[in-house]
């Protein structure tokens, strides 16, 4: 197989980065006056609570022992990425990075990522859900620790839901259950739709609803093998497409036209009823929403009784980029990261759901949280047994890409979903092909 340079979900050959920036820590700043190991941190928390919390939690860990000392490197989203790939081809790269969790294995095969089996204790793993540790190995070898993840779930307005007359009792659990309750909460002015109880294409992408109607299989099975064109699959695309001709493509652009952030928020100014959504859009409610909003969080409907409240999560992991200087000192950093009573306190403040199972379990009964953090919590544990994550198989590098350009073909019309669907799932047998 050819060795690339991964770069979030785009490849790039050796020859297109030369001598790229560097993170600015020559070697020789790697120990501190003070004799410490100076470690550089690098990621993209830059503002607000997660920003908080881990330079908190830096201070912290420096305090703590007197060998170490970490420095935090804030990089803008989608820069980390150029400038981590850049300073790893330079021989000068940060000494640990935040890194998306669906990417690992691009970057071990990539020589990007260091190799950490040396310095991993046995029995580690079981801190952690064990989907999200399957995305960390290579060839059996962990070459990254997994950090936070996330889960999509639905937001219903419980006011809204109050003076329509839906108690608690009647919650959308099914997808036809879904299309009566939202129906319910639309309200038009003659012809014209001044609030939609529910799109599913509203911050949920159409391979969401897709994994949630095939059981939670992804658009490939737990082998690697391509499960595109399936019939539960098909199905998920008439539905979204039903849902579509119901509101007409005029009424969904011009709704999505009114959408903005703070009080603009659609799901706080009641634009809509229902609003999908990852769990941590708590943290947004908190911040900008009225405090008297009230407001209750559903499981995303199952397509039918019995087949399963399926929904799909990504994240973040924690590598050592291969170059770095003193890869034992930077896994002693990633280790304290990842303990419970750390893993806890970034929980609290960025409502992630982090990837120690301890750290979780503690946070549905956290004494700093209110009620609905809790509840936040509670949903978040219950919701993420059927929570499947997608690593990116070596094989087929850029399939997104050609599933989603069949995709918008479906939903612009020019394709019918048995058709598209074939059609990718073809592109993306042949992209497999090209790759063994």
């Amino acid at each position: 197989m050819k060795k690339v340079f991964y770069m979030g979900t785009l490849l790039f050959s050796v020859g297109l980065l030369a001598a790229g920036c560097g993170n600015n820590t020559d070697s020789s700043d790697n120990e501190s006056a003070a004799g410490k190991t100076t470690l550089d941190f690098w990621s993209f928390w830059g503002s607000g609570a997660r920003q908080e919390v881990i330079e908190e939690i830096i201070a912290d860990f420096n305090a703590s022992q007197d060998e170490i000392e970490v420095k935090y490197s804030y990089q803008p989203w989608g820069d980390i990425w150029t400038k981590s790939l850049s300073a790893i081809t330079a021989g000068n790269p940060p000494d640990v990075i935040v890194q998306d969790i669906n990417s690992v294995a691009q970057r071990a095969e990539a020589q990007q990522a260091t190799d950490l089996s040396e310095y991993v204790e046995a029995g580690f793993s079981d801190e952690f859900y064990p989907q999200l540790w399957e995305t960390v190995e290579y060839e059996d070898k962990p070459y990254a620790v997994p950090f936070n993840t996330d889960t999509q779930v639905i937001f219903y307005n419980k006011q809204i839901f109050e003076e329509a007359g839906i108690g608690e009792e009647d919650l959308p659990q099914t997808w036809e259950e879904l299309e009566t309750v939202a129906h319910q909460l639309d309200i038009k002015d003659g012809d014209d739709f001044e609030r939609i109880g529910f799109y599913p294409l509203w911050n949920l992408g159409a391979d969401v609803w897709a994994l949630n109607a095939d059981e939670g299989m992804s658009w490939f099975d737990d082998q690697e093998n391509v499960t595109i064109d399936t019939d539960n699959k098909v199905d998920a695309l008439d539905w979204i497409l039903e849902w579509q001709d119901y509101y007409g493509q005029d009424t969904i652009n011009r709704l999505e036209a009114e959408f903005g952030s703070g009080v603009a928020d659609p799901f706080i100014s009641g634009l809509v009823a229902m609003r999908a959504q990852n769990i941590n859009y708590y943290s947004s409610l908190m911040e900008n929403a009225p405090e008297d909003f009230d407001f209750g969080v559903i499981q995303i409907p199952e397509k039918e009784t019995g087949s399963g409240h399926w929904s799909w999560g990504g994240g973040f992991v924690l590598e050592v980029p291969q170059g770095a200087k003193d890869p034992e000192a930077s896994y002693e950093f990633i280790k304290y990261l990842s303990t419970p009573e750390v893993q806890e306190k970034f929980g609290e403040k960025s409502f992630d759901i982090m990837a120690n199972k301890t750290a979780n379990e503690n946070l549905v009964n956290n004494s700093n949280l209110d009620e609905k953090g809790q509840m936040i919590y509670q949903m978040a544990d219950e919701n993420f047994s059927n929570t499947v994550i997608t690593p990116v198989p070596l094989t087929a590098p850029d399939y997104n890409s050609l599933v989603n350009e069949q995709i918008d073909q479906i939903l612009l019309g020019n394709k019918s979903p048995a058709d598209g669907l074939a059609d990718a799932q073809q592109a993306v047998e042949d992209l497999v092909e090209q790759n063994k």
